[in-house]
């Protein structure tokens, strides 16, 4: 009797379980996504086959499957799990599954420590860690979502094997969502409808474990119709999420449109604008890097050197949302817009490459002058190479010269304009090459 009361027990504590929780994938082939690290000849798999595992640090967005790959990997190497979380746990109790770790080890037993956030453990919590992941005592799997080059110290990265695991895309996030459907034990006793799969997409963001709650607050927050089934549209997703889906296919016009106005605004000197388009943008899942590039190419483009400061914060904040991540590198996406939609326009430098290409492609063989080719050896030298080649250094900065290839007018691609630093490059251009040429 006590046996069948436990498993009643057992299947009332299953079905109170987060549906996150109880959908958590029992092997990798149920693993949605990470087809880098899991799929033919994948690093993961090939380790999973052989049961023999590395110290791994895993590293990407949340809900890509970073604990998921530290139970399974527990499981498949048989190991003794102890799991962790950097922000509760401290070098004491690190100390502590370490001592408790060899004397398993001097057992015959592997020890498995998975640590999550292991970036924000300090470096003598880092350290505490290394001679006992160094001596086998623990197989070490450490989950960031920061950069673990930045986060995690030399000493114990060079002891592991750092996998980088990304966003899930659409059809990924949809076979997870099917998977979930077809499986659980609680969702099989219901007639579920998905009609607008695009909602719940976008409403994921690459996140399986979003996507995954979305389901669930969704049908809490459903009743079933006369058919008793229960019908998931975007009215219902937008009434139990207590907001409004943003309209944005990644792949369709929508997306082509919003980031052309995006980037019109910003061109246009309209700081305001340009933020309302980024925050469209960021609330609808788009991919940050996707606009710091975007950033990036336009300040050469459109600013260029009108402000030289333009590309270097470009840059930056490439590298920042690299390095944070959402959602706290949105501020630094807003900061880039604001300051590159505030700056000096000017796209003569981009102009002036794509006239110096088209010059290249209808020219014929550009040949050197002898003046400016290299002349490494005493025959090269005697052959003229360099000969008459006026170091300009030894003129006070300048001197007027030919540069132009062999039988090519000096002509002007490059024609600054009056904005910004640009026109104080104007002025000393102008005043340089006298631009009496008649190209200009």
């Amino acid at each position: 009797m006590d046996g069948l009361f436990n498993d009643i027990n057992k299947a009332k504590q299953l079905r109170n379980t987060p549906l996150a929780e109880r959908a958590r994938p029992k092997s990798i082939d149920e693993v949605a996504g990470q087809k880098h690290l899991i799929g033919e000849n994948g690093p993961l798999r090939m380790f999973f086959e052989t049961g023999n595992f590395p110290s791994i640090i895993f590293w990407g967005p949340p809900g890509v499957g970073k604990t998921t790959f530290a139970s399974l990997i527990a499981e498949a190497g048989d190991f003794t799990y102890t799991r962790i979380s950097a922000i509760e746990s401290g070098v004491k109790e690190i100390r502590e599954i370490i001592a408790r770790s060899k004397i398993s080890f001097e057992n015959g037993k592997k020890n498995l420590l998975f640590i999550d956030e292991i970036h924000r453990f300090n470096k003598s919590q880092q350290d505490a860690l290394l001679h006992a992941v160094e001596t086998g005592i623990l197989t070490l799997i450490g989950a960031t979502t920061e950069n673990p080059s930045f986060e995690v110290n030399g000493a114990l990265l060079s002891r592991c094997n750092v996998y980088k695991l990304n966003h899930l895309d659409d059809n990924e996030v949809r076979g997870l969502i099917e998977r979930v459907l077809t499986t659980d034990i609680v969702l099989l006793e219901m007639n579920i409808d998905i009609k607008d799969w695009d909602t719940l997409i976008t409403l994921s963001g690459g996140d399986g474990r979003t996507a995954i709650n979305v389901l669930e607050t969704a049908i809490k927050f459903s009743k079933p119709n006369e058919n008793g089934t229960i019908v998931l549209d975007t009215k219902l997703f937008e009434s139990s999420l207590l907001r409004r889906v943003v309209k944005y296919d990644k792949k369709g016009d929508n997306h082509y449109d919003t980031i052309s106005a995006f980037i019109k605004s910003m061109r246009g000197s309209d700081p305001d604008a340009a933020l309302i388009w980024l925050a469209k943008m960021i609330e609808a899942g788009e991919d940050p890097k996707f606009i710091a590039r975007r950033l990036v190419i336009f300040a050469s483009e459109d600013i260029g050197n009108a402000d030289t400061n333009a590309l270097r914060i470009a840059t930056s904040v490439f590298e920042a949302v690299n390095l944070i991540g959402m959602p706290e590198a949105g501020i630094n996406l807003a900061q880039g817009v604001t300051y590159l939609s505030s700056a000096p326009k000017s796209n003569a430098s981009y102009t002036a490459y794509k006239d110096a290409l088209e010059f290249v492609k209808k020219s014929g063989e550009l040949q050197v002058p002898l003046p400016l080719r290299n002349a490494p050896t005493n025959l090269m030298k005697e052959e003229g190479y360099g000969k008459e080649y006026k170091y300009p250094h030894d003129f006070g900065g300048f001197v007027d010269q030919n540069y132009f290839p062999i039988n090519v007018k000096k002509r002007y691609f490059y024609n600054p304009k009056n904005s910004g630093l640009e026109k104080k490059i104007k002025e000393r251009l102008d005043f340089l090459w006298n631009k009496k040429d008649d190209n200009h």
